[in-house]
């Protein structure tokens, strides 16, 4: 289980960091676009796809880091008052019935729209568009590792409540 944990936590990383890079890469190109469109105006229906490939492609590589960080988006009403062992029952069973299996169907659903795409030579409609299929096949592999990395924080809920191990189950709140 503790194997991995870590193997787990060390691809969201890494999945993390290119979310990142991704992102500024996305701006960088962004205000380039920009930039040439008003200066000189010249414009690229292909420029302005890559910018949200990048982002898409930043949202679903960087969800599994967020899940990691216990940064991801949360409904706290009770929860943030609660104990730390009964946050993570509830952590706990969420994860477990609610998003691996709800990660589980997307990414299966998601594949038969990923392959159609690759067999049809799916271009975008834009002047200069892209082909399709690179970035519908991040809705898969992103929910797929957001399952896989649901199923490390499954194990290290188990763990604490095992008494075999610590976490920080606080986040940090948004401003109200």
């Amino acid at each position: 289980m503790q194997s991995y944990i870590r193997c787990m936590d060390a691809v969201s990383r890494w999945f993390g960091v290119l979310a990142a890079w991704a992102l500024l890469a996305a701006c960088l190109i962004s205000a380039g676009n920009a930039t040439l469109r008003y200066a000189f105006n010249i414009g690229s229906n292909s420029w302005l796809e890559v910018q949200w490939y990048l982002f898409g492609m930043a949202v679903f590589a960087g969800a599994p880091m967020l899940l990691k960080l216990n940064e991801h988006v949360r409904v706290d009403v009770v929860y943030g008052g609660l104990q730390p062992r009964t946050k993570a029952w509830i952590d706990a069973v969420g994860l477990l019935l609610v998003v691996i299996p709800l990660c589980a169907i997307v990414a299966h659903l998601a594949w038969p729209f990923v392959l159609e795409s690759h067999a049809q030579h799916e271009v975008s409609p834009s002047a200069g568009g892209l082909v399709r299929w690179p970035i519908k096949a991040a809705i898969p592999l992103g929910f797929g590792l957001l399952a896989l990395q649901a199923l490390s924080e499954f194990f290290k809920r188990v763990a604490f409540l095992r008494g075999q191990a610590e976490i920080n189950l606080d986040y940090e709140r948004p401003l109200q």
